[in-house]
């Protein structure tokens, strides 16, 4: 069977889990999957050495394929099991199948930094209130599995510790706390990044009081993308999730749905509601909403547009003005054509720190919330890009399916531009070979 190696605290793992859970469940996953705790023996010595990258998640297939990447993850397995496939058809479904891969751009890479932000300052010091303990213990319990329980909390103290300098974040800060300034992420702009996460928490709470799932009644990549940075940051970790059951309980009940497990309340995808016939049988119909499919005809809920839009609104800017520095930075002398670049990191990446910040040619001016800062170019959003550029070449080459989205993108700010992506990302493709990027 498949093997997914994770941590039940990772943000990229919770986004595989529950596809494999999904495919599994539907019995579109083969010879199904089993769920492997990462711990540090087998990071270094089976993932490192087979994939070149010690990040979770990653997926052993039983051919002996290795795969590194929550997204590369997902196309892998849906080119194998393309049976209950989670990508709407180009043609048929060009609206739901964009904006399913804006949903998930928007959730890896954009809500990443308020979910992170999150997570690691509710465990600085003297945080008020504070769920350091929590998360001493979820770390220990991957970085030390087999000891008691002091043991376990011991060795996340002592990892937080070491690795991001926690009693000293504000002053000096490293690792995850490095990360997050990194990002753009500082005294300045965090209650601005924070103020975006809630915009889409409550749009995406009126969305999910009339669909069970983004496309409707049935999951699809944007719930599963979702469920990356809403599952183990804000529904686990107890101060966010105690906010997250608190204002957003139908966002809460979505999480519990789209994870997959010990969801009877939540309507999990596949289960039924019974009711009783006038003869005493038990009658049985979808739980799900929509009938358990995706709107038909290729529909957008309404309550789906406000959620779409904080990626044209907010995001879309940056990821403009990041291209303008890559494209500078590959055109130049100090990039050797197919050299190597940053790859897919919470902070800058070892050996690229001179130039993904300060003010490095691999950082740009951005702004969020009227507030103005910087933040280092993630080049792994390229070929996220350049991923949707490909998943959408059939739309544009049919007429009546590239009529529909030329519709329904021009009711966004920037959205036509979306037309024009393989113009957009001329001059700066990036390949991925395993874990590392390259210019091509």
């Amino acid at each position: 069977m498949y093997r997914l190696y994770s941590w039940e605290h990772s943000y990229f793992s919770g986004k595989v889990r529950g596809y494999l859970r999904f495919k599994q469940r539907m019995g579109a996953l083969g010879p199904g999957f089993e769920d492997v705790l990462a711990t540090p023996e087998l990071l270094a010595g089976l993932l490192a050495r087979k994939s070149g990258s010690g990040a979770v998640p990653q997926l052993e297939a039983p051919d002996g394929t290795w795969v590194q990447d929550s997204s590369e993850i997902l196309d892998y397995c849906e080119a194998a099991h393309p049976e209950w496939p989670i990508l709407p058809d180009a043609t048929s479904r060009p609206r739901q199948r964009l904006a399913a891969l804006l949903v998930e751009l928007l959730a890896d890479e954009w809500l990443l930094v308020p979910a992170f932000w999150q997570r690691w300052f509710f465990s600085e010091n003297d945080r008020e209130p504070s769920h350091r303990a929590f998360n001493e213990q979820q770390w220990g319990a991957m970085l030390a599995a087999g000891q008691d329980g002091p043991g376990r909390r011991a060795a996340g103290a002592g990892f937080f510790e070491a690795a991001f300098g926690i009693s000293d974040t504000r002053v000096h800060p490293k690792g995850v706390y490095a990360g997050l300034v990194h990002l753009g992420c500082d005294a300045r702009t965090e209650r601005a990044w924070q103020a975006s996460q809630h915009r889409v928490l409550e749009r995406l709470e009126a969305h999910f009081a009339r669909h069970d799932f983004v496309l409707g009644g049935r999951p699809s990549l944007a719930d599963f993308g979702l469920l990356g940075p809403l599952y183990a940051h804000l529904y686990r970790d107890p101060v966010a999730g105690f906010a997250l059951r608190t204002f957003f309980p139908l966002v809460t009940e979505w999480v519990e749905r789209t994870n997959g497990e010990g969801a009877l309340n939540a309507r999990a995808f596949g289960q039924k509601l019974y009711s009783i016939s006038p003869d005493g049988a038990l009658i049985g119909r979808p739980a799900s909403s929509d009938g358990a499919e995706w709107l038909p005809e290729d529909a957008i809920a309404p309550t789906l547009e406000p959620v779409v839009a904080v990626f044209f609104d907010e995001m879309w800017p940056v990821l403009r003005a990041a291209r303008d520095a890559l494209r500078a930075y590959l055109a130049s002398p100090a990039h050797p054509r197919g050299g190597e670049l940053p790859g897919k990191s919470f902070f800058a990446t070892p050996g690229f720190e001179a130039l993904q910040t300060g003010g490095g040619a691999l950082t740009h001016a951005f702004e969020i919330g009227g507030v103005a800062s910087r933040r280092m170019v993630v080049p792994y959003q390229f070929w996220m890009l350049r991923r949707i550029e490909r998943a959408l070449r059939p739309a544009l080459a049919s007429a009546p399916a590239r009529a529909a989205l030329e519709r329904w993108l021009g009711g966004f700010r920037h959205g036509s531009e979306l037309l024009e992506l393989a113009d957009f990302l001329s001059g700066c493709s990036v390949r991925k070979v395993g874990a590392r990027l390259h210019s091509k």
